[in-house]
């Protein structure tokens, strides 16, 4: 994925200009070609200490812990603060730049890229709707899944909407009118993830809402009915 292509750059840097904002920022996703659909991103409150709703994504979870698109690295330090040894990635050198001012550890990377410990990750964070990174939530998993360990599994915040499978443009923008360049972007509805993760070749094992956030954990099919892609 081209830098032009990655969730909020390009044009007026609207993800880089919320993250460097002194005050909490807010930024929507803007599908191309349909004013009617956007989404509402609180930048600020990934900012912060992860919240109630975030922890849950760890309960029962098991180290290594691999966060994709960490951002400022706010569940890699709840992972570490529960002793739980984690990384964070993300394409964005602002937001590793953000993780790694007080150490916690995080690498530039895409999820894309060749990691460290591939194969050996315990638990994968998709958070913050993290499901959509490429616009292709089937990829996506499938590649989660060459990462996991054997009984590993990957946390996902999925929508709210059960039955939503979006896959198109987005731009971002800012509260103070800053627009991204189109970015490739998906959007995946609590029950819509059981078929994606099924052709990913992972199944559900849980799910719950918190605070009005809706989570699902997923882990290896026993039988692989992955589609080829």
């Amino acid at each position: 994925m081209s830098a032009e292509e990655t969730f909020g750059v390009g044009g007026g840097e609207p993800y880089r200009v919320a993250l460097g904002s002194v005050t909490p920022s807010r930024i929507s996703l803007h599908r191309v070609g349909d004013s009617h659909a956007s989404i509402e991103m609180d930048v600020g409150e990934w900012q912060r200490p992860a919240n109630q709703a975030d922890v849950t994504a760890l309960e029962g979870a098991s180290g290594p812990v691999l966060d994709v698109g960490c951002g400022p690295g706010r569940m890699v330090r709840a992972a570490s603060s529960r002793a739980l040894p984690a990384l964070g990635i993300d394409v964005l050198v602002e937001a590793i730049a953000l993780t790694v001012a007080d150490g916690t550890p995080a690498l530039r990377r895409s999820v894309f890229d060749r990691l460290p410990l591939e194969g050996r990750w315990s638990t994968i964070l998709l958070m913050d709707g993290n499901v959509g990174i490429g616009g292709d939530p089937i990829t996506l998993l499938q590649r989660c899944r060459t990462l996991l360990a054997p009984g590993g599994s990957v946390v996902i915040e999925v929508d709210g909407d059960p039955g939503l499978l979006d896959e198109s443009l987005y731009t971002a923008v800012t509260d103070t009118g800053e627009e991204s360049s189109p970015f490739p972007w998906a959007r995946v509805g609590h029950d819509a993830i059981d078929e994606v993760a099924e052709a990913a070749g992972l199944e559900i094992s849980g799910r719950w809402v918190a605070d009005g956030r809706h989570f699902v954990r997923a882990g290896r099919a026993s039988i692989l009915a992955a589609v080829p892609r």
